[in-house]
């Protein structure tokens, strides 16, 4: 029977919002064993405590513990004795106070791989400032780009930051540390700051402005100035997308358009060009509606896709021949990914819900049912009904 690429790895996870749940999400979804700490007691956090709609908490283990009471820190520290990984979203500093910090779990198990992920970093002047997805990619220079020229900057909010360069990097970083300490047995600390990360992803930008002289400017370059490269308007008030990067897929381009011999639009890769072109584009795409333009476009190979909301892409022929997103009820859920042919292509197990299997997670590292009966009345640990 074949496997989840990630079975037999067990990863602690401490409550957080954004970064780290979803790093745990992933790692979730490729077989591992993910036990989050959540907090026992008070009311619940609409920032970080969805309940059953939260995504972010499918297949995983949910303890709830009162980390402020040293009987709770034991039972994390218990924990992670077995545990292969970490991960964790405080501020820096926080979780040495809690006692629970990498000198303490590294010194109980030496293999341990302790994932931080901040937005600044555990370390520099703006280490300990509070801080957000936003914040993090303006200071990188990755939202800098992001809109028209002469435009207030924008991006699509989380993604880029706390998903792209934080969570998916902390990912990337945990699986690299677990491999390191299955070949040598020392474990390590992973300081995945989004600040970096997203500073990280700009690198194919760099490259491209480094290579071709486009200025560093938003809406000028290559990426983001064309009007090959861009969202038009349609009658409709929808949107189609175009990438026709290279020459061929231009080519296709005007043909579908029917402007290969206007003089307008031969010169592809004059930036003084551009502001015109993408005027006369604009005033074409306005003529007709958006599924007028993907029966066109599909048609031929220029670099195309209309622009959808999250439930038109889960009606969208493509995505459905994929399974990509659940619908089989009104909530959306977008699949596992990536996907990989020596495993089954199971759907995870649904959101858990705060302190569903604290009790069974205390059985497991030897509680008595009478320690355990203490503990909850003691709201050290709290059980779901």
């Amino acid at each position: 029977m074949a496997l989840n690429p990630l079975d037999g790895i067990k990863i602690i996870e401490i409550q957080g919002i954004g970064s780290t749940p979803f790093c745990g999400m992933m790692l979730a979804d490729m077989g591992a064993e993910v036990i989050v700490i959540e907090r026992a007691g008070g009311p619940a956090d609409p920032i970080t405590e969805f309940g059953d709609n939260d995504i972010l908490k499918r297949g995983k283990q949910s303890i709830a513990l009162n980390l402020k009471d040293p009987k709770g820190t034991e039972i994390v520290l218990k924990l992670i004795e077995s545990a292969d990984g970490l991960i964790e979203g405080m501020r820096p500093g926080v979780m040495e106070k809690l006692g629970l910090g990498p000198d303490h779990c590294l010194k109980i198990n030496p293999r341990l791989v302790y994932g931080r992920i901040t937005g600044w970093g555990q370390s520099g002047p703006l280490a300990l400032k509070a801080g957000h997805d936003i914040n993090y990619i303006s200071l990188s220079g990755a939202n800098y780009l992001a809109g028209h020229k002469g435009e207030t900057p924008f991006s699509p909010p989380s993604i880029i930051g706390d998903i792209g360069g934080g969570a998916l990097y902390l990912v990337a970083g945990m699986l690299a540390g677990i491999l390191s300490a299955k070949a040598t047995g020392k474990g390590q600390v992973v300081d995945a700051a989004i600040v970096d990360g997203t500073a990280n992803m700009m690198n194919l930008m760099l490259s491209l402005s480094n290579s071709t002289n486009m200025p560093m400017e938003r809406g000028e370059s290559i990426l983001n100035g064309p009007h090959w490269f861009d969202t038009y308007k349609c009658k409709c008030g929808g949107y189609i997308s175009l990438g026709s990067l290279e020459v061929k897929f231009y080519k296709g381009l005007l043909q579908a358009l029917s402007l290969e011999t206007n003089p307008v639009f031969q010169d592809q890769y004059d930036p003084s060009q551009w502001a015109d072109q993408k005027n006369q584009l604009t005033k074409i795409f306005e003529e007709k509606n958006r599924d007028d333009w993907n029966q066109i476009f599909e048609e031929v190979d220029i670099c195309f896709a209309p622009v959808l909301s999250p439930k038109e892409a889960a009606k969208h022929p493509h995505n459905l021949h994929r399974e990509y997103f659940y619908t089989d009820t009104e909530k959306l859920e977008a699949a596992p990914a990536p996907r990989f042919s020596n495993s089954p292509d199971l759907k995870p197990a649904p959101p858990v819900s705060k302190g569903t299997h604290s009790n069974k997670i205390l059985e497991k590292l030897g509680y008595t049912q009478d320690e355990i009966k203490n503990l909850n009345t003691q709201q050290i640990c709290f059980q779901n009904k």
